[in-house]
């Protein structure tokens, strides 16, 4: 440490008597260091310079200390306190306050429990669903920047990174790996500049988070909470908004959840118009996990610490998002309660390229149309025959938009009339993609009794509503017909065992 130029400040820091405590805890990273004392955070920056940012002087680290300071009470402002100078006074003695000689400075912040991080929490459907909206609701808020990304900043950032990969010494990545994940990055990213620029021209790129994995984000009093956003760098955080999102699907995947992947893109994508870049979202997805490998390595080789196996596995994670998956439409029909919502939620992970298929729901759709959010009740009139044909010729336009970009898609819609189901195979062949009808039978008691368990459900069905499309003749149904009056987990399988996926 005696070669440190913060050498001082990091002991003053981590002197227990400093912060009037018994004890301070510290966390490393490649470009800070955190002390925890108390109530209280002390976030101290490295004196180092990257080809991405630059910490290499006292006037800097303010800058940069203030930015994190601004930038992160969008979306965490009970957390972030004040920035605070470390100074060296006129008796020669170390201590907080800008007299005498300022040495550094540090960002303050509120203490959390870091058991609520999200990487450490046993993370549920519900817990993803708000994050999802919390996201959302943050990059609707953010301007957007049309001087920045599109398809070539893109290219580049994905490029950049995956040929770091082989400067690195001790991670162990394979460099025929690093070549096949070369080839197939560059090749997806010209096939997806246009939509790039396209995106970025409608207001797509806004100053996002950046660094937006489940780390990141903690689960505070009133829903998750976003912190420890990109400061340093406006052209690292000012971003497609799907890229600020794909960081959180891919760390989903790498905790082994693919389910929450899809469902945090499936309800973000709900919320927020988006959907023009879901055929984007695997190359995204890969450049994230890329960038993890590339990071990983990094510190590995210069001691911060590490997993080699874990750096590598991300390698191995951006080749499995790139790889080739032919796009197809799933349409999971029946009555209201058969539980059509809940195997297509279960499929769609597994079908497609990461993060999976985009679900389309009726419900969804119908909701959207009346400008309300999911759970909200329509009133009757939102259900006449004519709102419902809308509805249903809309889903069929979106999923052929979708299949023409290579996306997976799963439609959830009751598709009680044959011309509807018929509409639907029409899609697929016109898109020339294999299409899968499954419809759902159970006991009409059964469905009843799941209809009346439902809570903050985007289907207004109710008992009666099941009784009226019972009574109904829905004319010969020719989809593959599934007994779903057992569990979820059995009509799943019957399910994967049509469609061919393990």
């Amino acid at each position: 440490m005696a070669d440190d130029p913060q050498a001082e400040v990091i002991e003053f820091l981590r002197d227990p008597a400093t912060h009037g405590v018994e004890r301070v805890d510290t966390v490393e990273t490649h470009i800070s260091v955190v002390f925890l004392a108390g109530n209280r955070a002390y976030k101290l920056k490295r004196a180092v310079k990257y080809p991405y940012l630059d910490f290499s002087t006292v006037a800097k680290r303010r800058a940069m200390c203030r930015a994190e300071l601004v930038l992160n009470r969008r979306t965490a402002p009970a957390l972030y306190r004040e920035v605070r100078a470390i100074s060296r006074g006129p008796d020669g003695r170390i201590g907080w306050g800008p007299r005498g000689t300022v040495l550094d400075w540090v960002v303050v912040m509120a203490r959390f429990d870091e058991t609520k991080r999200f990487d450490r929490l046993a993370l549920d459907a519900g817990l993803v669903a708000a994050l999802a909206e919390r996201i959302a609701r943050f990059h609707a808020a953010a301007a957007p920047r049309r001087d920045r990304g599109g398809g070539a900043a893109m290219a580049a950032v994905a490029l950049t990174n995956i040929r770091h990969l082989r400067d690195s010494r001790t991670a162990g990545f394979d460099a025929a790996a690093i070549d096949a994940l070369e080839a197939a990055a560059a090749a997806e990213a010209a096939r997806l500049g246009p939509l790039f620029d396209r995106r970025r021209d409608a207001g797509k790129v806004r100053l996002c988070h950046g660094d937006l994995h489940l780390a990141n984000i903690f689960l505070g009093e009133d829903g998750p909470v976003l912190f420890d956003c990109v400061e340093f760098s406006e052209e690292i955080a000012t971003i497609d908004v799907l890229y600020d999102l794909a960081f959180v699907a891919m760390d989903l995947m790498h905790h082994r959840r693919a389910d929450l992947a899809s469902l945090v893109c499936n309800r973000y994508l709900d919320l927020a118009d988006e959907e023009d870049g879901f055929a984007a979202l695997p190359f995204l997805v890969a450049v994230r996990a890329a960038i993890r490998a590339h990071v990983a390595g990094s510190a590995l080789d210069r001691g911060w610490g590490g997993d080699a196996a874990a750096a590598r596995r991300y390698l191995a994670e951006a080749a499995a998002a790139l790889a080739p998956a032919a796009p197809l439409l799933v349409a999971v029909g029946g009555l209201s309660g058969s539980g059509k919502s809940t195997l297509a939620a279960r499929l769609a992970p597994a079908l497609g390229r990461a993060p999976g298929a985009r679900l389309l729901r009726s419900d969804v759709a119908r909701k959207r149309r009346f400008g309300v959010a999911p759970e909200t009740r329509l009133p009757p009139a939102a259900y006449t025959p004519a709102v419902s044909a809308l509805v249903y010729r809309e889903l069929g336009e979106r999923a052929a938009a979708l299949l023409a970009g290579g996306a997976a898609v799963v439609i959830d819609a009751v598709a009680l009339r044959p011309e509807e189901r018929a509409a639907f195979a029409a899609v697929a062949a016109a898109a020339g993609v294999r299409f899968r009808g499954l419809w759902l039978d159970a006991p009409e008691a059964a469905m009843a009794e799941r209809i009346r368990r439902r809570r903050a459900d985007a289907s207004d069905a109710t008992p009666e509503v099941l009784a009226r499309q019972a009574a109904a003749d829905p004319g010969a149904i020719d989809w593959l017909r599934l007994d779903a009056g057992g569990g979820a987990e059995a009509t799943e399988q019957a399910a994967r065992r049509a469609l061919g996926i393990g």
